[in-house]
């Protein structure tokens, strides 16, 4: 059934409930993430200002080389947690 125009459609909600564990493991992996994000900030600041002194400028590289690698590290924290999630037995879900 359609909703006439200019009105929302009146399907409810998803709830999902996660249980106490589940939490924690989002929360942990959020964390690092966050920290992982900080980390190539810094790398990434550092190495512009090195760059602005010629004698710095091989270590303003090299935090830049840095930088680089850990943005693959992005992408294994959500890999890594998708595969911890999966191990969790599916009767511990809440729904």
């Amino acid at each position: 059934m359609a909703a006439e125009p200019g009105t929302r459609p009146t399907d409810p909600a998803v709830t999902l409930t996660l249980g106490h564990e589940q939490l924690v493991i989002q929360q942990r992996y959020q964390t690092v993430s966050i920290l992982n994000d900080f980390l190539i900030a810094g790398w990434f600041l550092i190495g512009s200002v090195l760059f602005l002194y010629p004698a710095w400028e091989r270590w303003g590289v090299w935090l830049f080389v840095i930088g680089s690698a850990q943005f693959m590290v992005r992408p294994m924290i959500r890999l890594a947690h998708r595969i911890h999630l999966r191990q969790i037995p599916s009767g511990n879900w809440d729904m």
